[in-house]
């Protein structure tokens, strides 16, 4: 039988139908998956050592869970995601505004209702994806938010005075009893609106205008908050830090292949993207080296952090740098381009927070400046070392390459130019294709040109070759031969 098919309290008893806390289905639940080798939290890499034990911990112990961390850490999609180890439906005492429980009822219009009607008091269903309840803390949130206050209009309706208790209008985190409710940025809450929560963490007291209620308020609270040294708008007041039960670190994924994975993941593509564009494995691996120097970089600031959003984002931006190109030159396919990157400066600017040295050289500037500095780092993984000095009549790997263009015109070609007229641009330099092959053997056809033109990146952040950026025109040269001309 369906339990969605019980409708009355006595419908309930004479199917043993048993309820639990919140923290107990949470923690049943997570026992389950646990012995049957089942992942509670799908879709989230790089904690399956780290963050992850800690919470299915902080489960089993019934705490209350602050996940403390930089942004972009997939916080608030780990508290989300806590709704799947909940019961599919619970029963409700119909009408409650609360949430009761029909075996344990803490509002008085539920306790009356089930002195009046007993075994024949109505229920409803509430189903897991109700029972979520999530509020940003904002310096305009008031006790009346999220405790309650005396509504009025209600006891004008219904003719009561306000020394009766039912002209109490409940705030969010009664109304989200039996439920998970999340607190994202709690340091941001002032403190007197976090004194609030004492009783409620640990003693389940709550007051609303001089009513002392003892409601026994079943939730499983989840706080989010950026580590103390860097949010200065405020702190977590210790007393509040005391009554939470678990506080776990998050962190950003500690290596590249992680982070390629959350960004294929997450990135939102069209079917024209994924179906038209080709994108190198180096490309990806680019992209998520620059979010990596970002976190490093001495302009950007450490504390603020570098979410993972740059690397999505930045993803999104790229794909559609190369996306419209082709729908300009009317090719059916394309691959991405290393040049295809100034594409996703705007999606950099936006998400890194500069120090005093960073804004003084402008956000572009310093976008432009983490994309070398990727090129820099994942340079020699790839290809032979790049030396600045180099001994009197040594042979070099990159000889021929620089000869080359220290005989022949500087490399021209824009940035919407059509796949025939960058291959050609490319294809001239022979010694270019000569280094690939000698170096990269497993690399697609279609990667090819991509890999030459890591190739010129990477000798011109080396200061071997001369890259100059003129609105869409991309040039390399010669270094010393374009300083002699200057002459």
């Amino acid at each position: 039988m369906q339990l969605t098919a019980l409708k009355t309290l006595g419908d309930l008893k004479s199917n043993n139908y048993t309820s639990r806390s919140i923290k107990d289905e949470l923690r049943d639940n997570l026992i389950f998956n646990l012995k049957n080798n089942k992942s509670s939290f799908e879709g989230i890499f790089g904690y399956e050592h780290t963050v992850i034990p800690q919470l299915e911990q902080a489960i089993l112990s019934r705490h209350n869970i602050n996940l403390l961390g930089l942004r972009g850490q997939a916080k608030t999609r780990i508290a989300r995601q806590l709704l799947n180890l909940l019961d599919e439906y619970i029963p409700v005492v119909e009408g409650s505004e609360i949430n009761d429980d029909p075996f344990h009822p803490i509002s008085l219009y539920a306790k009356e209702l089930l002195e009046e009607k007993g075994d024949d008091t109505p229920i409803t269903w509430l189903h897991r994806s109700e029972r979520f309840a999530e509020k940003l803390a904002t310096p305009d949130v008031t006790v009346a938010d999220l405790i309650g206050d005396i509504d009025p209009i209600k006891a004008a309706n219904l003719k009561l005075s306000y020394a009766d208790q039912r002209v109490i209008h409940y705030g969010m985190i009664p109304r989200a009893n039996r439920c998970i409710f999340v607190i994202n940025e709690l340091p941001d809450l002032q403190a007197r609106i976090q004194v609030a929560l004492f009783n409620i963490l640990q003693e389940g007291d709550v007051q609303i205008r001089g009513f002392n209620l003892r409601l026994a308020l079943d939730l499983q609270f989840v706080f989010t908050a950026n580590p103390e040294d860097y949010t200065n708008r405020g702190s977590i007041v210790t007393p509040l830090k005391d009554r939470i039960g678990s506080q776990i670190l998050t962190h950003y994924p500690k290596d590249i292949e992680i982070a390629k994975q959350i960004t294929k993941q997450e990135a939102k593509l069209s079917k024209f993207k994924q179906d038209h564009i080709v994108v190198p494995d180096l490309a990806r691996t680019l992209l998520e080296q620059i979010s990596i120097e970002a976190r490093k970089s001495h302009y950007v600031d450490a504390k603020s952090g570098v979410s993972a959003r740059l690397s999505i984002t930045a993803f999104e931006n790229l794909m559609s740098t190369a996306e419209r190109r082709a729908l300009v030159n009317g090719d059916d396919k394309t691959c991405i381009r290393l040049s295809d990157f100034n594409g996703i400066i705007p999606a950099i600017t936006g998400k890194v927070e500069l120090v005093y040295e960073g804004e003084e050289e402008g956000a572009e500037f310093v976008a432009q400046q983490l994309i070398e500095a990727a090129v820099l780092n994942l340079y020699p993984k790839y290809f032979p070392e790049i030396k600045k000095l180099e001994k009197q009549d040594e042979v070099q790997s990159y000889d021929d390459i620089l000869k080359w263009f220290l005989e022949n015109d500087d490399i021209q070609f824009f940035e919407d130019d059509s796949n025939a007229e960058y291959e050609s641009a490319l294809s001239k330099i022979k010694p270019l294709e000569e280094m690939l092959e000698k170096h990269v053997s497993n690399y697609e056809a279609t990667e090819k040109f991509f890999w030459m033109e890591f190739i010129l990146w990477g000798l011109s952040v080396h200061k071997k070759l001369d890259r100059n950026q003129v609105d869409t025109q991309l040039n390399f040269g010669d270094s010393l031969g374009n300083f002699i001309k200057g002459l």
